[in-house]
């Protein structure tokens, strides 16, 4: 094994990323196929694939025994495993930062523990509908090779004394056992002030539930709440929260990039006024923004041109800002 192999090995083991070991083994195994040892490398080559497989029947079958409710039996979570997870971000330099240290204090969690330090796990995003907080929990999900688990709350609620709190226990407990990214998407649903004076009894025993739970989080993975009202939430959810933090709507460096990443696939016309465009996406979310550039790429393929057009772009726009759109 050469030195920048040996080098990378031991760095990825020391920060605990699993993607850049198994891509570390597979430029070892091949650079022993390169020096002339064909036996080696193929005794190798099969103890990865045999490895590969049996985390695979594992994690699979880890997701087939989801929490479900003591009731009717109905699933608590949806799973979306990670390969399958959208993760590309456009945000602005201070917000990438905030999702880039959680994501380096999970994978530097064992040398944190060792200085008697414990990373980030629970994570507060708010912010406009449609800026990327849902995104942003896939994002970690991505980053730190987790897999996606989703609270359902229409499941999880429920109208017997006291089963709310049982099934959301059940969730947090499901948690401990299967390391994933656990996602409370719109938390207000469950976690509305105590003191709106508007919801009594079961909803007042989830929220007092929910911050129990918080409170005793410990799970190998990472908890990510999202809500789109965060002065509705009960004051002391915030408390709970290792990192809180805004996902904003785009301003114009995020508008322009993302306008140039949708549309990266397909030719633009040198003529657009980016200018003018960027000014007519100011306000929108970057859902939209992304809505508009796709519509704008299907409405020149649909007419047979190989080239957005600016018409094409502020058709887009005007569409969106009609409301003949729903919100993404």
């Amino acid at each position: 094994m050469n030195a920048d192999i040996l080098k990378r090995l031991v760095r990825a083991i020391g920060e605990g990323s699993h993607d850049d070991l198994s891509d570390l083994a597979k430029k070892a195994i091949q650079n022993e196929r390169d020096t002339g040892h064909a036996k080696l490398a193929g005794e190798l080559d099969r103890i990865f694939e045999r490895a590969r497989t049996k985390a695979a029947e594992t994690n699979n079958s880890s997701l087939r025994e989801l929490p479900s409710s003591r009731r009717n039996r109905e699933q608590l979570v949806t799973v979306t495993p990670r390969d399958t997870l959208e993760h590309t971000m456009v945000l602005p330099p201070e917000v990438e930062e905030r999702f880039a240290r959680v994501e380096k204090e999970y994978a530097a969690r064992e040398r944190l523990s060792a200085y008697g330090l414990r990373p980030r796990k629970r994570v507060l995003l708010h912010g406009p509908p449609g800026c990327g907080k849902s995104l942003g929990a896939k994002r970690l999900a991505w980053n730190t090779t987790l897999p996606l688990m989703k609270v359902r709350f229409d499941a999880l609620l429920s109208s017997y004394f006291g089963e709310s709190a049982s099934n959301l226990r059940t969730v947090f407990e499901a948690a401990k056992e299967r390391p994933c990214v656990l996602l409370l998407d719109e938390c207000d649903f469950i976690a509305r002030s105590r003191s709106s004076g508007r919801d009594v009894g079961e909803a007042s025993r989830v929220v007092n539930a929910l911050l129990q739970f918080l409170d005793e989080y410990d799970a190998p993975g990472i908890l990510v709440a999202t809500t789109n009202v965060e002065e509705s939430l009960d004051e002391a959810i915030f408390r709970r929260f290792d990192d809180v933090f805004l996902v904003p709507l785009p301003g114009e460096t995020e508008i322009t990039r993302l306008l140039k990443l949708t549309l990266s696939a397909i030719k633009v016309s040198n003529s657009v006024d980016w200018d003018s465009i960027i000014g007519l996406l100011k306000g929108l979310s970057a859902a939209y923004v992304v809505k508009v550039a796709q519509d704008a790429a299907k409405a020149a393929v649909l007419v047979g041109r190989k080239i957005v057009e600016e018409d094409d772009i502020r058709k887009a726009i005007a569409e969106i800002r009609k409301g003949n759109s729903p919100q993404p």
